[in-house]
């Protein structure tokens, strides 16, 4: 029986302990400069502060993303298209100012130890002082934290591309082959 209460508040734990993690989702356009200042600001500090987000990436300009966007500015009541959109738990934001940082990291601090806010908060010490780079440098597998959402389609289509580049250069280099081998020599 005590066997069972405790593998029942592991279980529990590890349950709770994975919602607790926060995700952000960033809605882009490839040449929006707000959505590169965002991105750039989720990729060179937030990951870091935050080691258990998990980061996706949604361009807006892949029709097959159109559906989840509009899905999202329905739910976070936004009646412009305007990008960037970030959704970070429950929470919403259009558009993208240094003034919105401390609001991105009070969203993501939603239901986090006191522990782990102060950890943050010394992170982000190190990030803006001389250390900086080598605090990235040793924990580069973060970036790994920042996912494309990329469409089956896009992956098709770019499959398909690289197949006829490889077969075209294939059969290039098998009619020069045949070219040299059965070629008449001249003199």
């Amino acid at each position: 029986m005590k066997n069972r209460l405790v593998l029942g508040v592991l279980f529990g734990g590890l349950l709770f302990g994975s919602a607790m993690a926060t995700d952000l989702t960033i809605y882009y356009s490839p040449s929006c400069p707000h959505c590169h200042h965002a991105r750039d600001f989720i990729s060179t500090d937030l990951i870091y502060e935050y080691p258990d987000i998990k980061v996706t990436s949604v361009n807006v300009n892949d029709r097959k993303n159109l559906d989840e966007f509009r899905t999202t500015l329905e739910k976070c009541e936004y009646t412009s298209g305007g990008v960037p959109v970030i959704v970070i738990g429950e929470k919403c934001f259009q558009g993208f100012a240094d003034s919105m940082r401390d609001d991105f990291r009070r969203a993501l601090e939603v239901g986090m130890t006191e522990t782990d806010i102060k950890k943050a908060g010394e992170i982000r010490k190190i990030l803006a002082g001389d250390g900086a780079a080598e605090y990235r440098k040793s924990n580069a597998n973060r970036q790994n934290a920042i996912m494309e959402r990329a469409t089956k389609n896009t992956q098709k289509k770019s499959a398909d591309l690289t197949n006829v580049i490889l077969y075209g250069v294939l059969g290039l280099l098998i009619v020069g082959l045949c070219a040299v081998l059965f070629g008449k020599k001249t003199k």
